[in-house]
């Protein structure tokens, strides 16, 4: 380091805050670990409030512990029993500050996460199918949703240009509807602080039905990547959740490769370039089959007699149409597939 004039030392592995103060005396240059590295991008990348706050709650939950006290400047000078020194009154306030702070953001992304939580109602009540983005970062996740839902969102080539997720609305073959959202990259060993801080976000996987698992086939590492988004997907319970595979950028490879008709023959996967536009009819479809059993559109009719069986419908799923008929209530109803047989007395044969 002293040869080569060097003032920064980055590991690519966690370090506890004692082996990072020990190399820093070692070495006599600032010390940075994997994870003060990765919070330093997501930090340049935060463009809303919401992802400001969880890249602010992650960096505070890392710094808390590494705090110390420099010199004597902060040393503890008083002497006898029952005295402090300035030295751990100022350390002391610090993490009283950091702490408050931390206290103050959870509570505020607690508040989004509220607001999230609604809105997921709103859509399950009506039935709306959801699919959720997922991959290892600069997959090509964003550029796939601007291409599918004619959006505009920031789309870059470079690590964690989302952090927030982003819902737009998604149109299927046979004029069916679901919503897309795009979610924040994952990477190998994803530190926990930031697991923990964009919780509320990495909520839209879990809650998804169907999942379509973005991978760059143009990487060298594309298996070690797809390794490290079915580990982060463990994490956080989501593993059994219906999975597309979709091998995206294969107008990077060359022209005489076999990768993309081997990879198009696995269960459940396809191959696509979503920046050519590539193959994406055949991805509507794939997705249109995994969901065709979530939700299913049916008549209903009810007699007046029974009036609250009209109510339950309204609260099962969402009511297209609604007539009054000489026999009773005729009702069009979207609704989850696997309700219909509580209604099945009332289906319009």
């Amino acid at each position: 380091m002293q040869q080569e004039n060097i003032d920064l030392c980055i590991f690519d592995d966690e370090l506890s805050p004692a082996q990072q103060r020990n190399i820093e005396q070692a070495m006599g240059v600032r010390v940075l670990d994997r994870t003060a590295l990765i919070l330093d991008i997501f930090a340049q990348r935060a463009r809303t409030n919401e992802g400001k706050l969880q890249v602010e709650l992650a960096q505070l939950q890392y710094t808390l512990p590494r705090i110390m006290g420099k010199g004597l400047a902060l040393s503890r000078l008083g002497g006898g029993i029952g005295t402090r020194g300035p030295g751990e009154t100022k350390l002391e306030v610090d993490r009283r500050r950091i702490r408050d702070r931390i206290a103050f953001i959870k509570e505020c992304i607690g508040k989004v996460k509220n607001v999230r939580t609604l809105h997921r109602a709103g859509r399950a009540k009506a039935s709306v199918p959801t699919v959720s983005l997922v991959g290892y970062t600069n997959a090509g996740k964003s550029t796939l949703l601007n291409t599918l839902t004619n959006s505009d969102i920031y789309a870059k080539d470079q690590l964690f240009a989302t952090l927030d997720p982003t819902t737009r609305q998604l149109e299927l073959p046979h004029k069916q509807q679901a919503i897309l959202t795009d979610t924040v990259g994952f990477i190998q060993r994803l530190p926990h602080q930031l697991v923990a801080a964009f919780q509320s976000t990495l909520e839209e996987v879990v809650e998804a039905d169907v999942l379509l698992h973005v991978i760059d086939v143009s990487h060298e590492l594309y298996k070690e990547q797809s390794n490290a988004v079915y580990h982060v997907l463990n994490e956080l319970g989501a593993k059994d959740k219906t999975i597309i595979t979709v091998y995206n950028k294969i107008d990077k490879l060359p022209p005489d490769s076999a990768l993309p008709e081997r990879l198009a023959k696995e269960e459940n996967a396809i191959c696509i370039s979503a920046k050519a536009g590539l193959n994406l009819d055949g991805l509507l479809e794939l997705i249109a089959e995994n969901l065709k059993l979530k939700a299913v559109e049916e008549s209903f009719l009810v007699p007046y007699s029974d009036s609250a069986a009209v109510s339950r419908l309204h609260a099962a799923g969402t009511v297209l149409e609604q007539e009054y008929l000489a026999e009773g209530t005729l009702l069009k109803v979207r609704m989850e597939a696997e309700q219909v047989a509580e209604f099945e007395e009332y289906l319009k044969k």
